[in-house]
C-alpha cells in the first residue's frame, strides 16, 4: 500500500507535530480543525520549531520551505476525504473521536487507512464503531512529536498484516522507531508511566514530600530529564486524569486509582502548562511551585 497523502484530524499539541515531521518526510499533508484560529497557531508553531531546526543545522532551509509547502489546512472535515492516510489527534475522550469518525467514515475512500493517536483508548472498540475495523489501528506518536523517537503501534483484533505494515513504513520513513503494543489499556509507555505520575501526586497529596522535592529526587536520584509532576504539567493533567481514568475502568484494579489531588487540579481548570498553572504557575519568568 503506498502512502503519499496524510490527513490530520485535530491541530493541537499533539497534530500539529504529526503534520511537521509527516511534511520533513515527503507527504503531502492536510491538517483540519473546526477551529480556524487554532489552525493558524498550528501553522505558527510548526514554522517556528522548523526554523529552530534550521538554526541548529538540523534541515536546511530549503527542506524547511519545501515541507512548509506541502502542509495545507482545512477546517472542513471532509477534505480529509481522498488521504492514504488519516490520523486522528483530537482530545483523549472516546466520544468525541467516535463523533469525528462518524462524520469523516462517509467521505473516506474505500482503501484509506484510519488511525487513532489515542494514547490508552482501546483500538478494537474505536475500531468497532466503522466501517474498516481491517483497516483501523493505533498510531501513538509521543510528545513533541518532533523531538521523540517513539511511535507506538496497536493493533486492534481487527486490524489486518497490510495496515499494520503500511503504518510501520510510513514510522520507518519517517526516521523514527516503532514499538507493536498490544489492545490493553494505555498500552506500553502510558501503562508504566501514569501510575508513576499518579503516585507521584500521592506523595504531594500525602506530604511525603512538596513539588521541588519530589521532582528533584527523582531527576537526581533516578536521572530522569524530568521530574514526574513537571511532566504531567507539560503533558496536561486533564489527558493525564483521562489516561488513569481509563486504566481504572479497563483493568479494575484499585493501584490505578486516580489521586483525589490530580482530579482537584482538573476541577480547577489547572491543567499544566496549557493552562499556565499546574503543579506549578507558569505565568511568571520562571515556573513557581503551586505547593
Amino acid at each position: 500500500m503506498d502512502i503519499q497523502t496524510i490527513g490530520i484530524v485535530g491541530a493541537g499539541q499533539m497534530g500539529n507535530g504529526i503534520a511537521h515531521v509527516m511534511a520533513l518526510a515527503g507527504y503531502d499533508v492536510l491538517l483540519n480543525d473546526v477551529s480556524a484560529d487554532a489552525l493558524a497557531k498550528a501553522m505558527k508553531t510548526v514554522t517556528g520549531n522548523m526554523d529552530r531546526q534550521v538554526s541548529r543545522e538540523k534541515i536546511t532551509a530549503a527542506e524547511r520551505d519545501a515541507a512548509m509547502a506541502r502542509i495545507t489546512t482545512t477546517q472542513t472535515l471532509s477534505d480529509l476525504g481522498q488521504s492514504d492516510l488519516v490520523i486522528e489527534a483530537a482530545t483523549e475522550r472516546e466520544t468525541v473521536k467516535q463523533a469525528i469518525f462518524e462524520d469523516l467514515i462517509p467521505h473516506l475512500k474505500p482503501t484509506t487507512i484510519l488511525t487513532s493517536n489515542t494514547s490508552s483508548i482501546s483500538i478494537t472498540r474505536l475500531a468497532s464503531r466503522t466501517d474498516r475495523p481491517e483497516k483501523f489501528m493505533g498510531f501513538h506518536f509521543m510528545n513533541p512529536v518532533p523531538v521523540m523517537q517513539l511511535v507506538e503501534l496497536i493493533r486492534g483484533i481487527a486490524t489486518d498484516k497490510e495496515t499494520y505494515d503500511a503504518c510501520k513504513a510510513v514510522v520507518d520513513r519517517l526516521g523514527k522507531t516503532a514499538a507493536s503494543a498490544e489492545d490493553f489499556p494505555a498500552f506500553i509507555v502510558n501503562r508504566i508511566l501514569m501510575p508513576m505520575i499518579n503516585e507521584a501526586v500521592y506523595t504531594l497529596y500525602e506530604g511525603v514530600g512538596n513539588v521541588e522535592s519530589i521532582d528533584s529526587s527523582m531527576k537526581l536520584g533516578a536521572n530522569h530529564p524530568m521530574g514526574p509532576l513537571e511532566l504531567a504539567d507539560f503533558i496536561g493533567l486533564d489527558t493525564c486524569l483521562a489516561i488513569m481514568n481509563v486504566l481504572h475502568d479497563g483493568l479494575a484494579d484499585t493501584k490505578y486509582r486516580p489521586c483525589p489531588l490530580l482530579t482537584k487540579y482538573v476541577e480547577a481548570g489547572w491543567l499544566g502548562r496549557k493552562t499556565q498553572r499546574g503543579f506549578y504557575d507558569y505565568r511568571g519568568e520562571t515556573p513557581v511551585p503551586t505547593r
